[in-house]
């Protein structure tokens, strides 16, 4: 199936293309802000469409109430112009019909969009999304764990009005609306986890206290506390790192700690890897992974999904450094010295054949065929 994705430069839109890309074969066509021009010609050579662009916040609350109304009357006659049924996927929210400009603005773009697809024959599913975080997420716009996490960083403390809120991680809200390509169902909400702010606060303050100074891994024996980590350190990256660590040595020879972690499972490997080899050249989706070289001399590169720039670490055992993969990032490590490269790795969780998330994707990135 090839699938039109609108919105696809934003946080959400990065993890379904993410998403798309690893579970399935679906071609995505992704489309923002300078591709919009061309979305009739676009959606002409597409199966369906998932619609994520819109307009959370503005300078006025005309511009969001409206800004998300025009972006689906755009998509509602490129629908209508395609002149055939076309399954529409429709990434709305909770707040839809609240009093709020948004909440008024995602209602209208929902009546417009139902409209248009039910008159070509269409599919239209309606996804009520909640509050969704995680990684990449923009502060003082896309959630308030993306704000926190800033402020965290920044050394501030905001003002807290507590309550609790529903709280869905953003590959979850990706896989609800991968869910709306084949249901039957014309609207659903995915279920999220209810938690109160203040407890999403006191967490991050838990994984900064530790893991900043010391590279220690904190308490991962809960959902939240996993996609919560994965999104703080997601920020951290990559000014923070390598993390240093701190070889003790005497007479006898040296004593390196690699991995300190607070709770959770947790696995350790060790690999040799021969001058010139590299290994790795995959991405995960949710895993914590830590590269660790004991011995030798190494490079790791990284490159963030959809993008073209690779970051470079050199890592050696004469001053060993730890580098935590982010998700959604390619990564792989190369022996770059003459002799045998010993590396230890370790994951938050134990590895399941059967779902190992580790997906196949080269650090250099392949040229993109024009659509």
């Amino acid at each position: 199936m090839r699938i039109l994705l609108t919105g696809a430069h934003g946080f959400l839109g990065w993890h379904i293309r993410l998403r798309l890309h690893a579970l399935t074969d679906h071609e995505v066509l992704p489309v923002g802000r300078d591709e919009w021009v061309r979305l009739d010609e676009l959606l002409a050579r597409c199966d369906a469409v998932v619609h994520i662009a819109g307009v959370n916040r503005a300078d006025t609350d005309d511009e969001v109430e409206w800004g998300n109304a025009t972006l689906a009357r755009d998509l509602a006659s490129a629908v209508a112009a395609a002149k055939r049924p076309l399954r529409v996927v429709f990434a709305n929210s909770i707040q839809s019909g609240n009093v709020t400009a948004y909440g008024r603005g995602k209602q209208r773009a929902a009546e417009i969009l139902r409209e248009s697809v039910d008159g070509s024959g269409g599919h239209l599913v309606d996804v009520l999304l909640p509050n969704i975080f995680g990684e990449h997420g923009r502060p003082h716009y896309n959630s308030f764990v993306a704000t926190f996490v800033d402020a965290t960083m920044r050394g501030q403390s905001p003002t807290i009005h507590d309550r609790r809120v529903g709280l869905l991680h953003v590959q979850d809200a990706a896989q609800a609306l991968i869910d709306g390509l084949s249901t039957n169902a014309t609207t659903f909400s995915p279920a999220p986890e209810e938690h109160s702010v203040q407890e999403v606060w006191d967490l991050l303050q838990e994984f900064h206290t530790s893991y900043v100074p010391s590279g220690e891994i904190p308490n991962l024996s809960t959902k939240l506390r996993i996609d919560l980590f994965n999104t703080y350190r997601a920020a951290l990256f990559p000014e923070q790192y390598p993390i240093r660590l701190s070889p003790h040595r005497d007479h006898r020879g040296s004593f390196v700690e690699t991995i300190r972690c607070r709770g959770g499972q947790g696995q350790t490997s060790v690999s040799t890897t021969f001058p010139g080899i590299t290994r790795g050249e995959h991405y995960h989706l949710h895993k914590v992974e830590r590269f660790a070289v004991i011995s030798g001399s190494g490079t790791i590169k990284l490159r963030k999904m959809f993008t073209d720039k690779v970051l470079t670490f050199e890592v050696t055992g004469e001053q060993p450094v730890a580098i935590d993969m982010p998700v959604g990032w390619v990564h792989n490590i190369t022996n770059a010295g003459d002799d045998i490269l010993l590396t230890q790795f370790w994951s938050h969780e134990l590895f399941r054949p059967e779902a190992p998330d580790t997906f196949p994707e080269p650090v250099r990135p392949t040229p993109v065929k024009e659509a």
